[in-house]
């Protein structure tokens, strides 16, 4: 047993991190950030464990990405459930947390702008065949095709995120359903049961977040609504 851990301490830090993380963002708190950024600095170090190169080099983007998904994400606070009394305690105020009750409203929120998307579709599949290509030829991964797939997906999905748009959640159903094979396979065993978890969550997150976006959710930030500019 005590091999076992000592073989595996790695893998299960990292799911613990990605429960509290995925957690967080199903409750649209901004401290998932946090928890992410500590969660792929140690992914770096797995990933390159078990010559998933591509993952690895991915967390690097994912650092990245938790800076300016903290930064855009205390710009847009989420609000407490209509009717409620919108003054939030002291503390909170002080340490800038968020509350992100049931029923709240999820700030600067939106879908997924048309315009964008298939400008996206075009650049992800040349980060796939480029990493793919990569792979091949570079390394000696094994699961090439899987391996960069995940990642080159994981790259809209992330920026998704970090602008608070609500089809990330799909776009993350995706990556979850084909990582977790691949970790399973990859003898990453705690990860790949937490990504089964992940599509779980997921699901219900996009359920969440609808809900929180109300009836009227908020266009992409930047595009304009009957004449006017919609505020960032």
């Amino acid at each position: 047993m005590v091999d076992f851990f000592a073989a595996h301490w790695l893998d299960i830090l990292t799911t613990v991190l990605g429960l509290a993380y995925i957690l967080l963002e199903y409750r649209a708190s901004i401290w998932l950030w946090a928890v992410g950024f500590a969660m792929q600095t140690l992914g770096i170090v797995l990933y390159y464990q078990k010559g998933l190169y591509a993952d690895c080099g991915m967390e690097f983007y994912y650092l990245a990405m938790t800076v300016y998904g903290w930064w855009n994400w205390k710009a847009h606070p989420n609000l407490p459930p209509e009717g409620e009394a919108t003054q939030q305690n002291t503390s909170d105020e002080q340490t800038g947390l968020e509350a992100s009750p049931l029923g709240g409203r999820l700030e600067g929120a939106s879908h997924f702008p048309l315009r964008l998307a298939i400008y996206w579709l075009i650049g992800t599949l040349i980060i796939w065949a480029a990493l793919y290509t990569f792979l091949v030829t570079c390394t000696d991964s094994r699961v090439p095709l899987a391996d960069s797939f995940t990642t080159a997906l994981s790259f809209v999905g992330i920026w998704a995120l970090a602008r608070k748009y609500l089809e990330q959640w799909l776009i993350w159903i995706v990556v979850d359903i084909v990582t977790c094979c691949l970790y399973f396979y990859k003898d990453i065993p705690f990860k790949a049961s937490l990504y089964a978890l992940y599509v779980i969550i997921a699901i219900c997150g996009y359920r969440r977040w609808k809900r929180m976006m109300g009836p009227h959710p908020a266009h992409p930030q930047g595009e304009e609504r009957k004449g006017k500019r919609v505020k960032r």
